[in-house]
């Protein structure tokens, strides 16, 4: 009898295969579907793992920007990864995904960049400090509040702002918290973390108390923890909260902080959301 090793659903996720210096397939996963394709988060993953498999790669990722251009279908998909500037201790990146369209030729459904660095200690501090909050023991679990496979990928604990009980245009904040890690535990590392920067639901819902179509258009997530300290975060429960700041003529921005259970931030991300009314 042959014994397969277990992968977890994201490492399977975000698993890409090299075709040539910095190009990578890889394939779309059930775990991570969305309503319509990829949950965002995982592509962003996807597109971070290519740096960090890239032969040239300088540093740890510093920021990632992805530019969600079309929708990723499901099937397999083609990663292009370029250090477009390498300087003594930064690396500038360009990506796209691709994957064939209608007529077979390859088509562009996302984009990004990313800056890595390497890290040196230097003086410090947080001026946005975790909110005061009893720990994940004491809320309970959110069940999914609709059909998405990657609901179940995250073990999700709301603090505040969890979706309205009732769609009725009564909302009056867009802020949400959340306790959070992924399920299966894993440790936490820049990917995952990359993926649970997009984990909230559009603030537009919150603070309409109205489920209006909408969807992630261009995310930047910044890292501030360094590879020890993700490590000492291990597979231990990460509070994050978002809220929106300006709703208008059709899109929204959002901005999210992620810290570990002992308060460290982790990272901090923005994104501009289309919306219909």
């Amino acid at each position: 009898m042959t014994h397969q090793a277990t992968i977890h659903p994201l490492d399977e996720a975000i698993e890409l295969r090299e075709l040539d210096r910095g190009i990578y397939t890889g394939r779309t996963t059930r775990a991570y579907w969305n309503m319509v394709g990829p949950f965002g988060g995982i592509t962003a993953a996807s597109m971070l793992q290519a740096i960090m498999l890239h032969p040239q790669l300088l540093g740890d990722p510093v920021s990632l920007t992805v530019n969600y251009a079309g929708a990723v279908t499901e099937g397999e998909f083609t990663i292009k990864a370029n250090p477009v500037r390498t300087n003594r201790s930064t690396q500038h990146w360009m990506l796209t995904l691709e994957q064939p369209g209608a007529d077979g030729a390859m088509v562009v459904a996302t984009t990004a960049t990313a800056v890595t660095a390497v890290r040196r200690e230097t003086w410090g501090l947080s001026d946005v400090r975790m909110p005061e909050v009893p720990g994940p023991g004491n809320f309970e679990r959110a069940a999914p509040a609709f059909s998405s496979e990657w609901f179940n990928a995250y073990e999700m604990r709301p603090v505040s702002g969890n979706f309205p009980q009732v769609w009725d245009d009564s909302g009056d904040a867009s802020l949400s918290q959340v306790w959070v890690r992924d399920v299966p535990g894993r440790p936490l590392d820049f990917m995952s973390l990359a993926a649970a920067s997009d984990l909230f639901f559009p603030r537009v819902w919150l603070r309409r108390a109205r489920r209006v179509p909408a969807g992630t258009v261009s995310i930047t997530t910044y890292f501030h923890a360094d590879r020890a300290q993700l490590q000492q975060t291990g597979t231990g429960y990460i509070f994050a909260q978002a809220s929106g700041q300006e709703f208008r003529n059709g899109f929204f921005d959002q901005t999210a902080q992620l810290w570990n259970a002992d308060g460290l931030m982790l990272a901090t991300s923005n994104q501009i959301v289309y919306y219909k009314e």
